[in-house]
């Protein structure tokens, strides 16, 4: 393994992987983005992708950083020092690794369609937990709307434990629209609607719609969807966590397709 050591922030390494942990213009326009630590490395792997470069901060340990490179044989191979590192690990407590790799682009399977369709979703950990979700659940396409944060940020790849690179995604979708063209339910997830998602037909093609963490869905969207059903809530709670939500409804829909 041939390995680079790079230390100042002037080197054009540096500065490439420092644009792509912080903005979102850039990783669109690359279409690339940074893995932090070996799970996400791992689960990029097994999904048949090969990151273009591999980055150990020199605290990390080198021999273990060489089982990684002998992996990625094409991977150039750079070490920073612990306080360059810092600067472009997405997280407060680095791995000491990271990986700079491709955008993938999963095939969808051919299955009856379960979408998941994600409107002004903001958070980046809410959005990485919901295409998890949605890739444990077997879902066929996420839909995102102009709003949402991006989910190829270093923040919502942590949230999604590899679930962007087994679900497809299709990102800055007009959602109304999108709506209107499926040929299938789309159910949008709201409060106080009388009917409960538990006693909803889910086994045929289908899309759940979730909204915004604060606002909720937009009137355009609601008014697209084909229905809008409830998660009823025995509990002296007034709202779910919308990642939550949108799991129940999931598991729901899998409980019924698997039955």
């Amino acid at each position: 393994m041939t390995e680079t050591s790079i230390t100042s922030r002037d080197n054009p390494i540096f500065k490439r992987l420092k644009k792509l942990a912080e903005s979102a213009r850039v990783r669109r326009d690359a279409q690339m983005t940074l893995l932090d630590g070996e799970h996400l490395l791992s689960a990029y792997l097994d999904a048949d992708g090969q990151p273009h470069t591999l980055v150990r901060s020199a605290s990390f340990d080198a021999h273990q950083f060489e089982h990684w490179a002998a992996r990625c044989p094409d991977a150039k191979s750079i070490a920073l020092p612990d306080a360059l590192f810092h600067e472009i690990a997405p997280v407060l407590t680095p791995t000491g690794l990271l990986s700079e790799a491709a955008w993938l682009s999963p095939v969808s399977r051919n299955a009856t369609p379960l979408v998941i369709v994600l409107e002004d979703i903001q958070d980046p950990g809410n959005l990485g937990s919901m295409l998890r979700t949605g890739a444990a659940a077997g879902a066929t396409l996420a839909v995102l709307s102009k709003g949402c944060h991006d989910p190829w940020s270093p923040k919502a790849l942590r949230g999604g434990q590899g679930a962007q690179f087994v679900l497809p995604i299709a990102c800055g979708v007009d959602v109304a629209a999108w709506c209107a063209q499926f040929e299938g339910q789309s159910l949008a997830l709201a409060l106080a609607e009388d009917r409960s998602v538990f006693s909803s037909e889910l086994t045929g093609p289908l899309a759940f719609i979730v909204g915004n963490e604060g606002a909720g869905l937009s009137d355009a969207v609601r008014a697209a969807a084909s229905a809008t059903v409830q998660i009823p809530m025995p509990g002296k709670m007034e709202s779910l966590n919308a990642s939550a939500a949108l799991a129940i409804a999931l598991f729901e829909a899998v409980r019924q397709r698997l039955a």
